[in-house]
């Protein structure tokens, strides 16, 4: 391992240990390759250099996973495939779905693109109502910038070119400057945050489209990520991938409904799982009537217009509701996660000391009026309850969480607050209000006497102003003169430059002049005549750096020689003018003077 390639590990290391995100399964290529292009942005030379910077500024981690996390994603990226996907695979996924609910993940789905396309194409295909009713998509990505800008579903004029001018009509609502997806639909598209390698995938999908995602990843992580895609799918489930992917080494899993366009089904009885089961995976063995009995209890939860968890012994979560995931952002995915990795468990109330409360004293615990933040100036409050649940024999199992929406009664009691406060206060004032004007007459008065002591400090102002303005005449005669003596002396530095540009103009041959760092100061007309290059194009410009028809690398070393104080030096060069022809060129080099650091170049040609 080479010295840079260990600076490298040790900045993953760091990345890893600090923020959590793990780039050990990238393509160690293509993840150098994004580093170094920050780097370069932010004028780093090593990676130990750029460690130091992330360890400095904590914001430089934004930009960093902005970097590397390559967010390329548009509205029906390589139309053909969403042709086909339109016309030959959704009516096959409703199809083999029958009444029972679609479910679609789109993995990596960056800014959100995919997954209203996806939302579109299925509602087209089935009708709105139909689709608010039975369809769920599941959107996911790593980036939670990527995921802020999913959620909002406001794209600009230019990404909703791609979108056909019926669908921006019929899915779309004029939002500011750009357009926001219908929020009705919008609630059937779930937005949250999963890593491929190392979260749980969805399970049960009819279609996971994971479109140029896995080409970031080594050819290990690629064949985790499709034994975990090939178990979130049905045994008749789609995977749809980019143009940019291929499943070379898992044919026992999938197989090509088209491959040009990389839409694969699952390949019949390939489920058969080798390894044991986890949690998710366990759902499949259930008998039907266990199925139907948690189909009941979820719909229970769905319909519950409270928002409730229900944690276990063991701190994990068994249940999320409906209200529960739009409330807090989270997924069915978390379902399973123990409560301490998920946002919720400290924000908006710290839940674990709560629950730990309320299973030990075994009563419900109450905390309300708990503040929410909603945006940037508006706040939610929710009342906490938490409540143990004790099985027949006494033993507690878990407990259940609520939270209700106090907003409307915490803000009527802040108002009945404010009214008050505001009374008592006004009433202060009007007490206060004598005292200032008693005090206000003897200010009055005090004021008036300094205001007489004001007016003899500007009668003796007005004295020194006098003074002042006697001084100033005397500068002024003084200014005019050396104005006078400036003005001859402009005079005479016109004739001078006049005479030199005169000189110039009329040597036969061509004059460059540098200056000590090898900037054009002078370019007469035979030099203009002789290159097609006009002397307000060259001047301050480096003379090793134009573009002329005479090899200046040759001159390199006369030149610098003259700079160092050597003699005059005569070289001849082949070239070619402004017209292409072929030229002998004789060029001179003169140091400019002992006192002023450049060089003097004659510039005589002739035809060969």
């Amino acid at each position: 391992m080479t010295e840079t390639d260990k600076e490298l590990t040790e900045l993953l290391e760091f990345i890893r240990d600090l923020r959590g995100f793990d780039f050990s399964t990238y393509k160690p290529s293509t993840l150098g390759r994004r580093i170094r292009k920050r780097m370069q942005d932010v004028d780093k030379a090593s990676f130990a250099d750029y460690r130091d910077l992330l360890e400095a500024d904590a914001d430089e981690f934004t930009q960093l996973f902005n970097t590397v996390l390559i967010n390329v994603t548009s509205f029906f990226r390589d139309i053909d495939a969403w042709d086909y996907l339109r016309t030959d695979v959704v009516p096959s996924v409703l199809e083999a779905a029958g009444p029972d609910e679609v479910r679609v993940w789109s993995a990596g789905c960056s800014s959100g693109e995919e997954a209203y396309s996806l939302a579109m194409t299925f509602a087209e295909a089935m009708g709105v109502e139909a689709f608010s009713e039975r369809v769920k998509i599941y959107a996911t990505d790593i980036d939670d910038n990527a995921l802020a800008t999913a959620r909002r579903g406001v794209f600009s004029a230019r990404s909703m070119e791609a979108v056909p001018e019926p669908l921006q009509q019929k899915y779309f609502e004029p939002n500011g400057h750009g357009m926001a997806f219908r929020p009705d639909l919008r609630r059937r598209v779930i937005f949250g945050r999963l890593d491929l390698i190392s979260d749980a995938p969805i399970s049960r999908l009819h279609l996971l489209a994971c479109r140029n995602t896995l080409m970031y990843f080594n050819a290990e992580a690629q064949n985790q990520l499709m034994r975990r895609l090939h178990f979130a799918l049905r045994d008749s489930g789609v995977l749809f991938l980019g143009k940019a992917e291929m499943l070379m080494t898992n044919g026992s899993r999938f197989v090509p409904m088209n491959m040009p366009y990389r839409i694969f089904r699952c390949r019949p009885g390939s489920h058969v799982m080798t390894g044991p089961l986890t949690p998710l995976e366990v759902t499949r063995g259930l008998s039907s009537e266990a199925l139907r009995s948690r189909q009941l209890r979820d719909l229970t939860l769905e319909t519950d217009p409270t928002a409730r968890l229900v944690i276990d012994v063991s701190g994990s979560t068994v249940l999320i509701n409906s209200q529960a995931r739009v409330m807090f952002g989270l997924t069915e995915r978390d379902e399973g996660r123990p409560l301490r990795d998920l946002e919720v468990s400290y924000r908006p109330a710290e839940l674990r000391s709560l629950i730990e409360q309320a299973q030990s004293e075994r009563r419900v615990v109450r905390k309300n009026a708990v503040e929410r933040s909603l945006g940037p100036h508006e706040l939610q409050y929710l009342d906490v309850r938490v409540n143990p649940i004790v099985a027949p024999d006494g033993q507690v199992i878990g407990s259940a969480v609520t939270f209700v929406d106090a907003t409307a009664f915490v803000r009527l009691q802040q108002e009945v607050k404010t009214s008050r406060e505001e009374l008592e206060t006004a009433y202060e004032e009007l007490q206060s209000t004598n005292e200032e004007l008693e005090t206000t007459n003897e200010e009055l008065q005090s004021t008036n006497e300094e205001l007489e002591t004001t007016n003899e400090e500007l009668q003796s102002t007005n004295e020194e102003l006098e003074t002042t303005n006697e001084e100033l005449q005397s500068t002024n005669e003084e200014l005019e003169t050396m104005n006078e003596e400036l003005r001859i002396r402009s005079t005479e530095l016109d004739e001078v430059n006049s005479y030199l540009g005169g000189v110039l103009a009329n040597v036969p041959v061509g004059v460059v002049v540098l200056d000590g760092d090898l900037r054009v100061r002078t370019w007469n007309l035979v030099c203009e005549e002789l290159w097609g290059v006009r002397s307000d194009e060259v001047l301050g410009e480096s003379f090793f750096s134009l573009d002329l028809g005479l090899p200046t690398g040759a001159l390199r070393h006369p030149v610098r020689a003259c700079l160092d104080g050597s003699a005059r030096e005569r070289i001849e060069l082949e070239a070619v003018n402004r017209r292409g022809q072929p030229i002998t060129c004789e060029v001179t080099c003169s140091p400019l003077s002992d006192r002023t650091s450049g060089v003097i170049l004659l510039l005589a040609a002739r035809s060969r």
